[in-house]
């Protein structure tokens, strides 16, 4: 059971980070991927945290979603796409402060839903940005792998760079934040139904 849930949040996020292929839209797209992997990552892995009840179970619930999105991703560099961005395990750090929330709270439900969810929501889009650092350059990659042109509404904005309150790692921890604990809390209570 545990496999299978692991496995259909890994589908789940298979995509999210991909956001060298919508170069046009990357700050974008690494906002909602961001946002999107962190509620993936916290729903399962407070799931089966709780359902153990065990310390550490969430980092190892990271370990096999971040292994399993290699081996896909393996099958899709084999067919000629790009594999760089899923070499850094972005979802291990971030499982760790979950399951640090849980042990110091000694396994506090609340703690680890409050706690453990704005650690989590806040610290992915920080390490998915060092992820992405760490990418081959975006329009190298757009040229090696064309795609259609964009239709005129998609054509997009130009981002206004350097102010704080437009960073997607700003907006992806802020609205991370709030939404793990929701996913946290969604995560205890898969147990109880």
């Amino acid at each position: 059971f545990i496999v299978v849930v692991a496995v259909n949040s890994t589908l789940l996020t298979i995509n999210a980070g991909d956001y060298i292929f919508y170069t046009d839209w990357a700050w974008t797209s690494f906002v909602v991927f961001s946002i999107s992997q962190t509620l993936m990552l916290v729903v399962g892995a407070t799931y089966y945290l709780t359902f153990t009840g065990v310390p550490g179970t969430a980092t190892y619930y990271a370990l096999i979603m971040t292994v399993y999105t290699w081996i896909a991703k393996g099958a899709w560099f084999a067919l000629g796409y790009p594999y760089d961005f899923i070499v850094t395990p972005v979802w291990l750090p971030s499982a760790m402060l979950l399951d640090l929330a849980y042990w110091a709270t000694k396994k506090n439900e609340h703690s680890l839903i409050l706690f453990g969810g704005v650690l989590c929501g806040m610290s992915l889009p920080l390490f998915n940005m060092v992820n992405l650092i760490t990418v081959a350059d975006p329009l190298e990659t757009a040229f090696k792998y064309p795609r259609p042109t964009l239709p005129p509404y998609m054509t997009p904005i130009e981002p206004q760079v350097g102010k704080f309150y437009n960073s997607p790692v700003a907006l992806g921890a802020g609205a991370g934040a709030v939404l793990a604990c929701t996913f946290a809390a969604l995560g205890c209570k898969l147990n109880t139904w």
